[in-house]
């Protein structure tokens, strides 16, 4: 029999203290990984000290799983899968699927570089061939593409001199005019959209940068950049709560919250609540797709239930899809009807967690959503409309999920499963939410789970784990504010840079929109000025779906010099201080005509 270890009874900071000790006879690398050691032996002795500390959530931090995929997480089991049947439809030839690219970027990805166009230096179309000296050489129609990627600074500064001349016998001094196009104010519009784009949208923390800025010879003080954001905020923030009232008008809203920081946050004095959330909701509808972010002391089904009071009267039941949590529900009234839905994937992620322990039942699980995973996913490629994926899924998946909700039942009625045990516990989940987990058997358009949400709220979480709180909870509705515009725009394929410059830009016309006009109260208002203006910017661009070759022309035409305003109120489409590129094309002239009328 093996000898009990001798147990010594250390403190931690004498631990601290040996390990300072011995340092000098430790390479570097030996001390890093030595105290990475004594700080997780601390941090695993609080675990087990406190009692609200599970073996599942010290499996977790020692054995975390890197993946949730099937194979994966059977593989980790010790088991393997069974034969992976073919997707409903599925293409039985391999051959007949498209191949792999080489996995480079071509030219036309590069949408946010700048072209230039080169002409032949010593001939023009239609000159004569000077190798055969007998045909005409003509413009191909495609010309050789050079791409060349150079480095620069974020945000970048120039020092205009502008030369002063003083007469001698008067003393009149005459100073040069400034260059066409340069502003009185000291930062740009794209300087307010860059500091947001990297500390909103990329988790850059403003002392981060003021470091960055300062070593590339740019003094940019923390303190300066919040005062940009937060200006930028405000004109901004009627294209907010116009995708406010958009969001409300969707066809399924994903909701789910993660929690946050704010360090000074009034609260009442009889509120009981003490956490402090992001809640994330994503609206989808057909071809539009809006995020939204509320930091605060409410959940996301409180935050849902103020979206969907915007929500204009007539329109049929959304579908809210989110775990099974009960805070993520929203209390509405009694004639506001709601189709719920839970999200498959959390139901799932309960077999994952057991699958160590139940191998060859979670294997039966995991296989059996995998399947109806797949048919979501040719149903997909095949582009089926919402009620031809409904038809699918009942052809294909009902089957799938009856087989699934009988071994179930019988798993527990047959006494084959222990009601307490990990397995037990996630089959009960199943069957106690099994209405609201099928509802994609159901009702056109359900999503099967939550994913989409759950990838919104890496916003929230990148923030958190890079700059750890916010101060205030103005700050915190800052945040929102530009972390919504900015994930609006990666879901829509659009550039959060050019989206967060124009709407500073345009910020007169957002403004014109008259304010606390409900669609509550205006059934018929539909917003169309204030909604053109914001999405001036989601039409096509190069390197989007739907940009053509004409469109491509359209573009190199654009001058690459821009003009900037003197005065943000003077923001006008056609004043003649105003930027004209982004209002030469097609796209951008319909989008004019609200404003002209």
């Amino acid at each position: 029999m093996k000898p009990a270890a001798e147990v010594l009874d250390i403190a931690r900071d004498d631990l601290e203290s040996l390990l300072e000790r011995v340092r000098p006879s430790l390479s570097e690398e030996d001390y890093r990984k030595l105290k990475a050691v004594v700080e997780g032996l601390s941090y695993l002795t609080e675990l087990i000290a406190d009692k609200d500390t599970t073996i599942r959530d010290l499996r977790r931090l020692l054995f975390p799983l890197v993946t949730e995929k099937t194979r994966e997480v059977l593989e980790q089991a010790g088991i393997g899968e069974t034969q992976k049947p073919a997707a409903a439809g599925a293409i039985a030839n391999k051959e007949e699927q498209k191949k792999p690219g080489h996995g480079r970027n071509g030219a036309d990805a590069y949408g946010g570089a700048k072209r230039v166009e080169i002409a032949h230096a010593k001939l023009a179309s239609g000159d004569r061939c000077p190798g055969c000296e007998k045909g005409r050489v003509y413009e191909q129609q495609d010309p050789r593409v050079l791409v060349r990627i150079v480095g620069q600074a974020p945000l970048a500064a120039t020092v205009y001199e502008l030369q002063r001349l003083r007469c001698n016998l008067c003393g009149e001094i005459y100073t040069a005019e400034a260059p066409e196009g340069v502003g009185e104010e000291k930062y740009e519009d794209t300087a307010a959209a860059m500091i947001a784009q990297l500390k909103y949208g990329s988790g850059m923390p403003f002392y981060r940068l003021e470091h960055l800025e300062e070593s590339l010879g740019i003094p940019l003080p923390a303190a300066t950049q919040w005062e940009i954001v937060e200006e930028a905020a405000e004109l901004m923030r009627p294209a907010y709560e116009e995708l406010i009232r958009q969001a409300a008008q969707g066809e399924v809203l994903h909701n789910d919250d993660t929690s946050m920081r704010v360090l000074h946050l009034a609260r009442e004095p009889a509120e009981e609540r003490t956490g402090v959330f992001t809640s994330g909701i994503v609206s989808l509808a057909p071809g539009w797709k809006v995020a939204l972010f509320f930091s605060g002391a409410k959940h996301a089904g409180e935050n849902l239930a103020e979206v969907l009071k915007r929500r204009a009267p007539g329109l049929g039941a959304p579908i809210q899809m989110s775990d099974a949590l009960a805070r993520n529900t929203p209390k509405l009234a009694d004639e506001v009807e709601l189709l719920v839905g839970n999200c498959l994937a959390h139901g799932r992620r309960q077999f994952v967690e057991v699958v160590t322990n139940f191998p060859e039942e979670c294997r039966h699980v995991l296989e059996s959503l995998g399947a109806v995973y797949r048919n979501d996913a040719q149903a997909r490629e095949q582009r089926m409309s919402p009620e031809e994926r409904l038809r699918f899924h009942q052809e294909h998946s009902r089957p799938v999920m009856d087989k699934l909700h009988g071994w179930m039942e019988a798993q527990l009625s047959g006494h084959k499963t222990e009601p307490n045990s990990g397995l037990g516990k996630a089959i009960q989940y199943m069957l106690r939410h099994w209405k609201a987990l099928t509802l994609f058997l159901r009702s056109a358009g359900a999503p099967l789970d939550n994913n989409v949400c759950e990838r919104a709220l890496k916003k929230a979480i990148l923030h958190r784990k890079n700059s750890l709180f916010y101060k205030t909870l103005n700050g915190a509705q800052v945040g929102d504010l530009h972390m919504s515009l900015i994930h609006i725009c990666e879901l829509n394929g659009a550039n959060p840079f050019y989206y967060l410059t124009e709407l500073q830009r345009h910020a007169e016309e957002l403004h014109r929109q008259p304010r606390g006009m409900d669609a509550v109260e205006l059934p018929h208002f539909d917003g169309s000025l204030l909604t053109d203006t914001v999405r001036t910017i989601m039409s096509p661009r190069p390197g989007r779906k739907g940009y053509s070759a004409a469109m491509r022309r359209e573009h190199r035409d654009i001058p690459a010099k821009r003009a900037s305003e003197k005065n943000k109120s003077q923001r006008v489409f056609g004043h003649p201080g105003q930027d004209q590129s982004r209002t030469q094309g097609p796209v951008h002239q319909r989008a004019m005509k609200g404003y002209e009328s």
